[in-house]
């Protein structure tokens, strides 16, 4: 009988309640001051920053490529090994067609022929030369069209040599099947297997490219930022880098680049900016990490601040709440800095260590 009777005084109890007014406030704790509502202007360091969002790049990516065509036969290093300029890196095995072959054949045997007609005739006009019944003009272009018959035909031998062995060598110059490391650095990324053919770089097509390389020692910050703070932005700005995936590495670098066109990033308008990476000991960075960067706009480090939401702002004047004689809240009018969206430095009105009172709370019916 007991437990009935006290549900039935409960249930009256809400309806009560909901039948009335019932007074909201929101209550904060105690602040710096000791007191509920009553915080302390204190000096230190206030920063504003800028925030940057995107990721780690090389400074320079460089895509290796085959001057012969054919298909990977070999390959002498992996993605992420570090390799010396000269290196070598893959071998092409040539793989011409039977008409290509047929074809450089051929033309080996037609400049054999060439040259040895055009080498019977120099015979024959320098015996006329001798005997001084031909003209040296006549002679010299003898002598042209024989050379020109040689080069021909050496050429063409060396065009040979290339579809069916994959290396030859022309005035000293090796040019072999073996790809190698154009530069001093890692490997990013392999874009060919064993196996798979190859189309050589030309003037007239891009060529396959092999794999991916980079100086990992030169890095950039790729990001972009908003366009309310690019124009507060300047080359040479210090920039702290946050690095998702190493929270304890400490990075920093210098704004080197601030775009001059915008792009649109889901309806927002955002500038592309460069950091360049100072290095970084004990830390490994890879290419592709997703990373924040703080560019530092403006630095103090003994400011005097208090939270700027304690601040009202009219037209060009500020004021905040102070205790007055009688306890109860006093007005007094400051002169406001540098802000870092959180707390506000007061360059005059307020003395360090004085007491600065919340707003006052509204209530909610």
């Amino acid at each position: 009988m007991k437990r009935s009777t006290t549900i039935i005084l409960a249930g009256a109890a809400v309806l009560v309640l909901g039948g009335g007014t019932v007074a909201v406030r929101t209550s904060r704790g105690a602040g710096e001051g000791g007191e509920a509502g009553v915080l302390l202007a204190r000096r230190g360091v206030l920063v504003d920053r800028a925030l940057a969002v995107g990721t780690i790049e090389p400074e320079v990516e460089i895509s290796v490529k085959s001057k012969i065509s054919g298909v990977v036969q070999r390959r002498y290093a992996e993605p992420g090994d570090f390799v010396r300029a000269g290196a070598p890196l893959l071998e092409i095995r040539p793989d011409p067609t039977p008409l290509e072959l047929a074809e450089a054949r051929r033309q080996v045997e037609l400049r054999e022929l060439d040259a040895a007609n055009l080498k019977k005739e120099l015979e024959r006009k320098e015996e006329l030369r001798r005997r001084e019944l031909l003209a040296p003009q006549e002679y010299e272009a003898a002598q042209r069209s024989y050379r020109e018959a040689v080069v021909q035909l050496q050429m063409a031998r060396e065009r040979l040599q290339l579809l069916e062995k994959g290396r030859v060598t022309i005035a000293n110059d090796a040019i072999e099947s073996v790809v190698r490391s154009p530069i001093d650095g890692y490997i990013l990324e392999e874009k060919v297997e064993v196996g798979d053919p190859v189309v050589p770089l030309s003037t007239y097509q891009e060529g396959t490219v092999l794999l991916t390389m980079a100086d990992m020692g030169h890095l950039l910050f790729r990001g972009t930022v908003d366009e309310i703070d690019v124009g507060r932005l300047k080359e040479g700005m210090p920039v702290e880098i946050k690095i998702g995936a190493l929270p304890g590495a400490h990075v920093t670098g210098v704004l080197s680049k601030i775009s001059l066109k915008a792009q649109k990033e889901d309806n927002a308008t955002k500038f592309p900016v460069e950091v360049r990476l100072d290095r970084v000991e004990g830390v490994t960075l890879r290419a592709g990490y997703s990373a924040n960067a703080e560019i530092i706009i403006q630095k103090k480090e003994n400011a005097l601040q208090i939270p700027e939401r304690t601040v009202t702002f009219e037209g060009d004047s500020a004021w905040v709440n102070v205790p007055g004689p009688d306890g109860k809240p006093q007005k007094r009018y400051i002169r406001t800095g540098l802000s870092d969206a959180i707390n506000i430095e007061v360059v005059s009105g307020l003395r360090d260590g004085e007491r600065v009172l919340e707003k006052p709370t509204r209530d909610v019916k």
